[in-house]
């Protein structure tokens, strides 16, 4: 199917996943997004397959590339300061079309829409930053934009549950005048309905089988440590629980994602405070809300990723993967580990590995 360079790992199976996409963001301002996809049925690592299926593309992916996401035979890539939303054939990941959208950020689907996630305004640190950000909706059969909704300042992931479309507003342009709230959209009428206060500076937000919003703060980098809360009853009476490890510390969230009742969670934090990195592997049990562990890798391996960026986990089998953004302005490595968090293989990647997306057979 491709001709781009292409590695055998060896990592081979057969099931209704045929493979994943690796969206590569690109450090800011070098144009560098590329995408890479791995084929189970044959074991091979194909490396910036965009460019090879779509050779007649201006600077291929383009700016940063922010989301990642697989709707009906269609794949949709955000790509942040490239203003724009890239449309492609899931299969063969050649071009279909094109949404323009300044400063986009994250996308979710439902009942044949798309809703991303948009700063609206430029790329700028201020904290009298005076554009509100908003939620766009678009007709995934058209790609035609259909209405807008205003949200916080700087939102950023978002998910539907329960009617409801909930944002998490960041404020991240507005240091030290950070957003804390998740913004409540009702779905039929696309208005924004009420804010939940939560913590400074979020940025991720998952909704689990029980309708539960699972939403990550970056913190202050000062006093306020990057954290985890769940939002229990959120369309209803919300209450916010702040998920910490036994020994009473917060889990650095920098990425997370869900497999049935475990969450996953990564993340390596600096503090100007104690000018130190912390970094933790972490699965939550979601319907308990426990912390199971804070380093789910358990063969060392741990040690020689840099910095831990992406994250996915195979539906199937539980095999974790793990994007390592290393210095950020060259390639990245790709760990594949067991469920008992053993290596099984790694991969060169493109720079900043972040984004995945399952290919399905259809």
């Amino acid at each position: 199917m491709w001709s781009s360079e292409e590695e055998e790992v060896g990592d081979t199976r057969t099931d209704s996943i045929l493979g994943f996409y690796l969206l590569n963001e690109g450090n800011m301002g070098s144009n560098k997004c590329t995408m890479d996809f791995y084929d189970y049925t044959t074991g091979t690592y194909i490396r910036n397959i965009y460019g090879n299926a779509n050779p007649s593309a201006v600077k291929e992916l383009g700016d940063v590339g922010n989301d990642l996401r697989i709707y009906g035979n269609r794949m949709w890539a955000v790509i942040n300061c490239s203003n724009k939303i890239e449309v492609m054939e899931a299969r063969t990941a050649r071009r279909v079309g094109q949404v323009n959208l300044a400063n986009c950020r994250y996308i979710a689907f439902h009942e044949g829409y798309a809703y991303v996630t948009s700063y609206a305004g430029p790329v700028q640190i201020n904290p009298d930053y005076e554009q509100k950000g908003m939620v766009v909706k678009i007709d995934t059969a058209t790609l035609e934009k259909v209405d807008t909704c205003i949200v916080g300042f700087q939102p950023d992931r978002l998910d539907i549950a329960n009617g409801k479309i909930f944002v998490a507003n960041s404020g991240g342009y507005m240091f030290p005048n950070y957003e804390n709230t998740v913004s409540v959209v009702d779905i039929g009428t696309f208005r924004e309905e009420g804010r939940i206060p939560v913590a400074v500076n979020l940025h991720h937000l998952m909704a689990d089988s029980d309708g539960q919003l699972w939403v990550s703060s970056r913190g202050d980098y000062y006093g306020n440590t990057s954290a985890l809360f769940c939002i229990t009853d959120p369309a209803g009476t919300p209450q916010v629980r702040r998920i910490t490890t036994q020994a009473g510390t917060d889990l650095v969230a920098e990425n997370m994602t869900l497999r049935g009742d475990s969450l996953y969670v990564i993340g390596t934090e600096f503090s100007y405070a104690t000018m130190q990195n912390h970094t933790n592997y972490g699965i939550v049990n979601v319907r308990t809300r426990k912390v199971l562990t804070t380093n789910f890798i358990t063969d060392g391996t741990d040690a020689s990723i840099m910095e831990p960026y992406g994250i996915a986990v195979h539906p199937h089998t539980g095999e974790i993967l793990i994007g390592d953004a290393r210095t950020h302005v060259n390639p990245g490595t790709l760990f594949c580990f067991s469920p008992e968090g053993l290596l099984l293989w790694k991969v060169r990647t493109g720079d900043i590995p972040a984004h995945f997306a399952f290919l399905y057979e259809r």
